[in-house]
């Protein structure tokens, strides 16, 4: 809607969280080393949507729908899958906006990750609405859709991370993703 939200640099939990998962995914999956290869994993790329611009943690291409990764600033390809990592500052946008917007632009997979809390929540796009596959907690084995190939135990998102804080609740939101 024209807003520009700007967010200070993410806080170690962030940072690792989604460093770890881009490293669970990007061998078997960008590389294809113990896993069926095939996708294009990225870090922070600039998605141009339409009218918006977003910058999701992660996002993946299957190489099938885009076979050389374009030489760009930015995408206008929507991903096949992205996942946002939450933090107190972005949570918010990341839970509303953003997740209108890929809904929007037909984005099959969305992964949630709260290295707070500690949870990590996939969702499916079905008929323009966000369906929760799953909602894994600590260290429970992660082996979800579109990367169910393989498996990873989801503590290593948060290994050797200190105690988790208590997150606070936002009622707004959370009971807005329990109803999807």
């Amino acid at each position: 809607d024209g807003t520009l939200y700007t967010f200070p640099r993410p806080a170690s939990p962030h940072a690792l969280a989604g460093s770890a998962l881009g490293g669970e995914l990007y061998a078997p999956f960008h590389k294809g080393r113990g896993g069926p290869g095939g996708w294009w994993i990225l870090f922070e790329p600039e998605l141009h949507l339409g009218p918006d611009v977003l910058v999701p943690d992660l996002a993946g291409w299957r190489r099938e729908r885009v076979p050389i990764l374009p030489n760009a600033a930015y995408f206008t390809i929507r991903p096949d899958w992205l996942c946002e990592v939450i933090s107190p500052s972005t949570r918010k946008v990341d839970l509303g906006p953003k997740r209108d917007i890929y809904a929007r632009e037909g984005i099959p997979y969305m992964w949630l990750v709260d290295p707070l809390a500690r949870v990590l929540e996939a969702f499916a796009l079905q008929n323009g609405k966000w369906a929760l596959l799953a909602r894994l907690y600590g260290d429970q084995s992660v082996s979800l859709p579109p990367f169910d190939a393989v498996s990873f135990s989801l503590g290593e998102l948060w290994a050797n991370l200190g105690e988790p804080r208590k997150p606070r609740r936002h009622p707004e939101i959370h009971d807005s993703l329990d109803a999807l």
